[in-house]
């Protein structure tokens, strides 16, 4: 038995630093309540993202405790990334960002620039479970849905800037899910039966998205559906998104946005693994977060995260 989760941590950085809380007070305020949070869901293995330095991420292992275990990617050009806090230890653990070939470069924004790389690289790690099996983990934090336009405002009344920007941005979402799927194959090598692949994190959408979907490889066999329990040519390369393990339906949300819930983190599993987890055995974990709008600078010093944690627990 196993369990894994993800968690946004909403701006993880060092006191004092651009973005991050403005005092010491703050900053261990919201190291006490991650870690209460942590404490209380106990997963073996967090994948987590917003992560401004690593040595925060450290102070935050301290804080909870027993988690030895720490990694992470590189930073985006805001300074969060990704990075895994664990109680098993890492094996093996590398990040990905290239964009797969033959993909090509795409679109950022008005100018003649083209990004061929993942504005927040991958992380890839492995863990063996109690029970003797490999897991192999990819957590990602994909292309934001929040629009940042030129000047770095979060707002314009010009409606063709606002199309185009929002346009860049599901460009760059696509492209980067399709790279965290390119990296998730390469680990599955059709044998997803057999081998435990889990990809986790803040995928910005919906179960539903096309970006979402993109991750799960071959279509069908979703859970709740007939053709679930029916073995066919396409689990060995499928991933199944585990929020319809979440029970009651109406805990299927881990962020509040403009007053509406969203579930926008998630977990997807190989056959091995999805397997393996039953109803109710994927939780939203934690309390339940405020509503947030457009601006992250307006939370920079509030304790508690903008996202919920999801768990799972797998008999692997």
């Amino acid at each position: 038995m196993v369990r894994i989760g993800t968690w946004n941590l909403e701006n993880l950085f060092l006191p004092g630093t651009p973005g991050g809380p403005t005092t010491e007070e703050a900053y261990q305020a919201k190291l006490a309540a991650l870690a209460e949070t942590i404490s209380a869901l106990a997963p073996d293995v967090l994948a987590v993202q917003e992560v401004g330095d690593p040595v925060a991420l450290e102070d935050l292992a301290k804080a909870v405790g027993g988690y030895p275990h720490t990694a992470t990617a590189d930073p985006d050009g805001r300074g969060i990334r990704v990075g895994l806090l664990s109680k098993l230890p890492l094996l093996d653990v590398h990040q990905s960002a290239a964009f797969p070939p033959p993909l090509r470069p795409i679109q950022v924004d008005d100018t003649p620039a083209t990004a061929d790389v993942m504005g927040r690289p991958a992380l890839v790690a492995a863990v063996t479970t109690p029970g003797g099996t490999r897991i192999d983990l990819i957590t990602c934090h994909l292309k934001s849905k929040l629009l940042t336009f030129p000047g770095g405002s979060f707002t314009t009344r010009d409606e063709d800037l606002r199309a185009r920007v929002a346009a860049y941005a599901l460009f760059r979402r696509a492209a980067e899910a399709a790279t965290v799927r390119a990296t998730a194959t390469a680990l599955l090598g059709g044998e997803g039966q057999q081998r435990a692949v889990i990809v986790l994190g803040d995928l910005n959408d919906t179960p539903e998205a096309a970006t979402t979907q993109l991750l799960s490889g071959p279509p069908g066999s979703e859970i709740g559906t007939p053709g679930y329990d029916h073995p066919d040519q396409g689990d060995g390369q499928r991933l199944w998104n585990l929020a319809a393990r979440i029970l009651p339906p109406e805990q299927r949300y881990s962020r509040i946005y403009r007053g509406g819930k969203e579930l926008i983190d998630h977990i997807l599993g190989s056959h091995l693994v999805t397997h393996h987890v039953g109803d109710g055995d994927v939780t939203a974990g934690g309390p339940a977060p405020a509503s947030v709008g457009d601006d992250p600078e307006a939370r920079r010093n509030t304790p508690a995260s903008d996202h919920r944690p999801l768990v799972a627990t797998i008999d692997l």
